[in-house]
């Protein structure tokens, strides 16, 4: 399982996926259908480092995606996101061809959330549709084989809050654009220790009952894919005692912050951020053990009262 997205570090995420996944690949060490590959795209990235000026900027932006026709200024929100058809499928041609692939298996728009610090609901939901629309495109050209939206806030935040996002409307945009059989099939969002939300807070509506999101999206028959498990390294250590005695068994925090994530009840996959050989190691050792039982889990969740 690898996540990445265009605009880490500046494509070059995507790109050193690609190199070596064609040297694993063409060494026969793996397989292409041994592995779920996924992207995102959303976040406007630059091409190995960002510009060094605000002209250097906007001559990016025009030359990359106005004149192209992707997409407009007006389309842009908070300078760095945009989901329009066009350039949803420039960065997708863009990811394919870094990543050395034929195809992903799942394609996120990302944080699509943030296009509501600048437009209406209504507008947000016709921007989702066209968008989920053009992915619908690109599964019945082989391009990918599902999508869905990689988020931060969204699924997270109460109701009314302008962030808010609805599972039962953002799968009303993928009805819309791809009919009953359509391909929204996976959802990434934040879940650890510090973020226990998707798992605790009853936000989302589902046939009329107030759920978490971690439920909803089991009763919709959707993946869910945490991110930040180790809370981007602030659960790495100095956890409290209790996460010891309830995830019994393991070496460090970052394996017990990982266990949490892993063990709640819904979730597909666990990410983790890794940047050194040793802490791949390290937290590959979770998976020789079980997920905690959901007894175990809950401890955490109820009073000793």
């Amino acid at each position: 399982m690898i996540d990445t997205a265009i605009n880490y570090r500046f494509q070059r995420s995507e790109r050193s996926i690609g190199q070596a996944l064609g040297a694993l690949f063409e060494s026969g060490e793996i397989r292409r259908e041994q592995l779920v590959l996924t992207t995102k795209g959303g976040f406007i990235p630059f091409d190995g480092e960002p510009p060094s000026s605000r002209e250097g900027f906007m001559g990016y932006l025009a030359h990359t995606y106005f004149e192209p026709g992707c997409c407009t200024a007006e389309d842009i929100v908070a300078n760095c996101h945009c989901m329009t058809p066009g350039y949803l499928r420039h960065e997708l041609e863009a990811s394919l061809s870094n990543l050395g692939v034929d195809a992903l298996d799942v394609y996120y728009v990302h944080n699509p959330e943030t296009q509501l610090q600048e437009v209406s609901r209504d507008v947000f939901v016709e921007r989702l549709t066209a968008a989920f629309s053009e992915l619908e495109q690109a599964v019945a050209e082989g391009k990918i084989r599902s999508y869905g939206t990689a988020t931060w806030t969204g699924f997270r935040a109460d109701r009314g809050e302008r962030e808010y996002l609805s599972l039962e409307e953002v799968l009303g945009a993928a009805r819309a654009a791809g009919g009953e059989d359509h391909h929204f099939r996976v959802v990434q969002l934040p879940l650890n220790l510090g973020m226990p939300e998707a798992f605790a807070k009853p936000n989302q509506t589902c046939q009329g009952e107030s759920v978490s999101f971690l439920a909803a999206a089991a009763r919709y028959g959707i993946t869910v894919m945490t991110s930040g498990s180790i809370l981007q390294g602030k659960a790495s250590a100095n956890l409290p005692p209790v996460i010891s005695e309830v995830f019994p068994g393991f070496d460090t925090d970052a394996q017990r912050a990982i266990q949490f994530t892993r063990s709640a009840p819904g979730v597909g996959v666990a990410l983790v951020g890794m940047r050194q050989k040793a802490h791949v190691e390290a937290n590959l050792a979770v998976a020789e053990k079980p997920p905690a039982t959901f007894e175990q889990f809950m401890s955490l969740f109820r009073s000793n009262d």
